[in-house]
């Protein structure tokens, strides 16, 4: 039997030791040297938050490597707007309306000045149709918009695009906008209750639901109210566009009306302008050549799929007086998308 000298055993310890000592050194050093690519969205449950999510590990792919992205969830938007435009992130949630309200210094962006720098298109994802429900045993007594006009309804988060969509669609209307704050996971509790007396759902290109929404359709029967003859022709008289959505497309079962009439916005995800041009054009060239993937795991995904570039475009002609990001500008360019009367962030 061989007998293994204490010295040669005590010094293999030591390189041993040395050895994993090294490695786990090595490892948190790797990742100091990654770049923090921080998206904010929305909270959790809804579809912002949880589509950026599952783009993370395509995007870092992207980007060689070099940049570790992390999600991160606000209240709403607007405040993952500021977030990034104070420093706290690279990417916010947004959309259209958000980027209106930002231009022109309005709602929760009234006398905001950014602290570090201002948000610039880059991409835009997905287009959402915003419409009313309420709990099926009360359908008898809301037939249009108007009844819900002064009444205590949840509009989603307090901030969100869709709140801020059903907040000018009542504007238009001339309709009293009663907001409730509730939590998400009470939505269909409060609906059974008579705590709000309506509560407003989107779909994500006439299909998805939101996380929050596909299990309040579970344990309720809802009825989606859609607007009157009279309230349709003065909210497309204000310009908004209203899509028309299958109701079987959309709910796992009877809502009502076998054709929802939902008031659409753009939403997409824009970077500040001090991000560098290669990052933003590298992120939106790998998601256009993953279009149909993304389409396929995710069917919001489908419109962009359809026409990613003309969704870019969608979008900077809703706010055509905001710069484009240089990343999304080269790959517009590239694509002869590029429109003449368009900034590109950064120059004279």
């Amino acid at each position: 039997m061989s007998k293994t000298r204490p010295s040669y055993v005590s010094s293999a310890l030591v390189v041993a030791l040395v050895a994993v000592f090294a490695l786990s050194a090595i490892t948190p050093a790797i990742a100091q040297q990654r770049k923090p690519l921080r998206w904010a969205t929305s909270a959790v449950g809804s579809f912002a938050y949880g589509a950026a999510a599952s783009m993370t590990k395509m995007i870092e792919q992207a980007l060689g490597g070099e940049y570790t992205i992390t999600v991160h969830p606000y209240p709403s938007p607007t405040v993952a707007m500021k977030q990034v435009m104070d420093g706290s992130g690279e990417i916010a949630y947004t959309s259209d309306i958000g980027m209106t309200e930002f231009h022109q210094r309005v709602g929760g962006f009234k006398d905001y000045k950014p602290k570090v720098t201002e948000l610039a298109h880059a991409w835009y994802a997905y287009p959402q149709e915003t419409m009313m429900a309420i709990a099926a045993k009360n359908a008898d007594k809301f037939k249009c918009l108007r009844d819900f006009s002064g009444k205590p309804v949840f509009f989603t988060n307090a901030g969100f695009m869709n709140w801020l969509n059903m907040e000018r669609v009542f504007k238009v209307l001339g309709y009293e906008f009663k907001h409730v704050q509730i939590d998400l996971n009470s939505n269909a509790d409060a609906l059974q209750s008579g705590t709000i007396v309506g509560s407003a759902t989107y779909t994500t290109a006439g299909r998805s639901l939101p996380a929050y929404w596909k299990e309040t359709e579970v344990r309720i029967d809802i009825r989606i109210v859609n607007p009157c003859p009279d309230e349709l022709a003065k909210i497309k008289a204000a310009g908004l566009t209203v899509m028309e959505i299958d109701a079987k497309g959309a709910f796992s079962k009877s809502v009502g009306p076998s054709t929802l009439l939902g008031v659409a916005i753009l939403l997409g995800y824009n970077a500040g302008t001090n991000i560098p041009e290669d990052v933003i054009y590298k992120m939106v060239t790998a998601l256009y050549k993953n279009k149909d993937d993304l389409a396929k795991t995710e069917p919001g995904f489908t419109p962009l799929a359809r026409d990613f570039v003309g969704m870019q475009v969608q979008g900077i002609n809703a706010n055509p007086d905001i710069p484009v990001h240089p990343g999304l500008a080269k790959f517009l360019k590239e694509h002869k998308a590029w429109g003449a009367k368009w900034k590109v962030a950064g120059s004279k």
